[in-house]
């Protein structure tokens, strides 16, 4: 794959610890290891909260003493500070390109004419911390080449002691090929000679398993190759650093990479589902985005305070996988108090009801459970089942425990749809939505409102309300939706809003966005998927391209489709991990395709192929190189509804796993 920054030397992370992959792109968590004991300096005993300014600024000019000084004013005047954030970290590019007569850095006097010392006092003077970068090598990772601390490690750590530096962030390329465990504890020791508390953050992409060894050596180690803005990349890294959960704790931390928040290359729904996931795994929180121009949207989900206390847990513990079946995620995390933080992360690109229960999740057995929704803030109490209806690529963040204090707060209701709602163009169509009572006490007189966008009708078909909901009991109505004439083809927002009241009689709204989608039928016969709009489309690096490999950057960047020497005109090209769904309406009966990793990698990349109708996988692939020809696979996908191309990494890491659906067809 195509490194997000700009570095022509990066080694990017190949043989990673990805044990398996279980059927339904779940993971299977590594052997028991015991946490280590936090370190004896007592740094980042929960994980750094800052910022960084590569994601957003690179080697841009932008990048200078006024832009870090204006980031460190906005921790302040936006909240952040009091939230929590207090690292303000230069990456890349502040030094010039040759050290002095002495052999000292020099810090660019265009970019910090005053120096790096007044930027840290002018830092610190905030009640902040200044962090700056280096590379474990003779060189940076910026293809301008600025020097790295390889054979400098005393110098350049005094030199950064001396300026007041407070985090060091130390990459890894241009190595000279020397042993990572060694090149990482020399910097360690230089560090601590200074007798200055410096966090150090151990930036080697996982390629060595720092989890294994470096919890004496720095406070936080990458466990991946570089994050980028899109989903594709966020999901991948979350799936390499779920099962690390073991090694973290106080002290010693799982880098997941910085947080691509607010960078406009994902959704708000996926942004939140970056940030709740990030501080599930006990993962440090840094800003990627420029804050200068962050949207008030972005300042709520890096400003949520109840999402934050999750990361920032003094227990330490990171987040474990509960279940992954069918892209429905549960992961729970032991906090310091006794309750568990929960996500419900739907991975797939239409909504899924994702559940559990508080036994599933560690919690001791109770008469009733506390729940708050942290992005909703909100209490409601629960007889033990934790659900939720999750949007695509959606989370919810619940906080759970067994308080004793339950019956003080209304029961959770938890709304549903009976399934995926695809509205075929021109031809009415029937929904069925769900009002199910989760809790202890019963909700009543409850009522539902179903609306669509403007010029649509819907009309219930059947009681949208109940006088008394018990535990476990649903209310179910059907409405009748009807589009205008000559509706497009897209997708279009309803809104189930429902009312009810608690036994003490507090009245509680909740509301559920449900997103529907304006189809077309296939049409009758053989027809190349590549030919077919798709209603949702994820590669990992670049997009899903028609009739093109995937060139990993913009849309038509890609060569021929080619697969063991051989050039198929028609097909989707994509990077793993990837998916595209297409809708089949319960018309279709098969998919056929020549599957392969494309020529254009030469040895590289490994991938396995999957074929999914609606949640069942109908047909796969074991792991291919490009050492194999085209492989032919196909499906039987009668019945299905949604049929799903799944490109998974193979198992290794993504490194340049282009995947080929050559001559894809689907026949209705």
């Amino acid at each position: 794959m195509r490194h997000p920054r700009p570095r022509t030397h990066r080694i990017r992370a190949a043989a990673l610890f990805l044990t398996a992959l279980l059927s339904a792109g779940g993971i299977a968590a590594p052997a028991t290891a015991a946490p280590p004991a936090a370190p004896a300096e007592g740094l980042a005993l929960t994980p750094p909260m800052g910022f960084n300014n590569w994601n957003s600024t690179h080697c841009r000019a932008e990048f200078n003493e006024d832009m870090v000084k204006g980031i460190a004013d906005l921790f302040v005047s936006k909240g952040l500070k009091d939230a929590g954030y207090q690292y303000v970290n230069l990456d890349d590019c502040w030094a010039l390109p040759q050290r002095n007569s002495d052999g000292k850095l020099v810090p660019d006097p265009a970019r910090f004419p005053h120096g790096i010392s007044a930027v840290a006092d002018y830092v610190h003077a905030k009640g902040l911390k200044l962090g700056i970068y280096t590379s474990a090598g003779t060189k940076t990772c910026d293809g301008a080449g600025f020097p790295g601390a390889l054979g400098h490690e005393e110098s350049d750590a005094r030199q950064f002691a001396d300026w007041g530096v407070d985090y060091l962030k130390y990459d890894n390329c241009n190595n000279q090929g020397v042993d990572a465990r060694q090149r990482y504890r020399t910097m360690r020791d230089a560090l601590k000679a200074t007798g200055r508390p410096i966090v150090y953050s151990i930036c080697e992409w996982g390629e060595n398993k720092p989890w294994e060894w470096a919890s004496d050596v720095g406070q936080l180690w990458r466990t991946t190759g570089d994050i980028s803005d899109n989903w594709g990349s966020m999901l991948s890294i979350l799936k390499q650093n779920l099962p690390l959960a073991p090694y973290a704790g106080p002290g010693h931390w799982n880098d997941p990479d910085m947080l691509e928040v607010g960078n406009g290359g994902m959704t708000d729904t996926e942004y939140r589902s970056h940030f709740s996931l990030w501080a599930v795994m006990a993962a440090p929180l840094l800003i990627g985005t420029d804050l200068r121009t962050a949207s008030s949207a972005t300042l709520d989900i890096l400003g949520n305070k109840e999402v934050i206390a999750v990361d920032q847990d003094p227990l330490g513990r990171q987040g474990a996988v509960v279940s992954s079946e069918g892209g429905r995620w549960v992961v729970a995390k032991e906090m310091a108090d006794g309750s568990r933080a929960v996500a419900l992360f739907n991975e797939a690109g239409t909504a899924q009801r994702v559940a559990t229960s508080a036994a599933a999740v560690g919690l001791p057995r109770a008469p009733g459970y506390t729940q708050r929704d942290l992005w909703q803030h909100r209490d409601a109490n629960t007889a033990g089942t934790i659900a939720a209806t999750v949007p695509a690529h959606g989370t919810v963040l619940l906080r759970v425990s067994a308080d004793g204090r339950w019956a003080e707060h209304p029961p959770a209701v938890e709304l549903g749809l009976d399934e995926a709602p695809f509205i075929e163009r021109n031809t009415p169509a029937t929904l069925t939505t769900t009002v199910t009572d989760l809790g202890r006490t019963p909700a009543r007189d409850v009522s539902a409102a179903l609306t669509g966008p403007d010029g649509w009708t819907v009309r219930a078909l059947s009681p949208a309300t109940a006088a008394n909901l018990p535990n476990g009991t649903s209310l179910r109505t059907r409405w009748r939706v009807t589009a205008p004439p000559g509706t497009p083809v897209g997708s279009y927002v309803f809104s189930l809003r429902v009312r009810y009241r608690s036994p003490a009689g507090e009245r509680v709204t909740t509301e559920l966005p449900v997103t529907a989608s304006v189809v077309v039928p296939p049409p009758a016969g053989a027809s190349y998927l590549s030919d077919l709009p798709w209603l949702s489309a994820v590669s990992g690096w670049g997009p899903v391209e028609r009739d093109t490999s995937n060139g990993e950057a913009a849309a038509g960047d890609g060569s021929p489709l080619t697969i063991g020497s051989t050039v198929y005109a028609k097909g989707l090209g994509v990077h793993a991990a990837s998916e595209v769904a297409y809708y089949a309406g319960r018309h279709c009966v098969k998919v056929t395709a020549e599957v392969g990793v494309d020529d254009e990698k030469g040895a590289k990349g490994s991938v396995a192929f999957e074929i999914w109708a609606d949640g069942v996988k109908a047909a796969s692939t074991g792991v291919l190189t490009n050492a194999d020809p085209a492989e032919p696979l196909s499906a039987d996908v009668t019945g299905a509804r949604v049929v799903r191309l799944v490109v998974t990494n193979g198992g290794d890491g993504s490194d340049s796993d282009h995947a080929d659906w050559a001559d894809a067809r689907l026949s209705c």
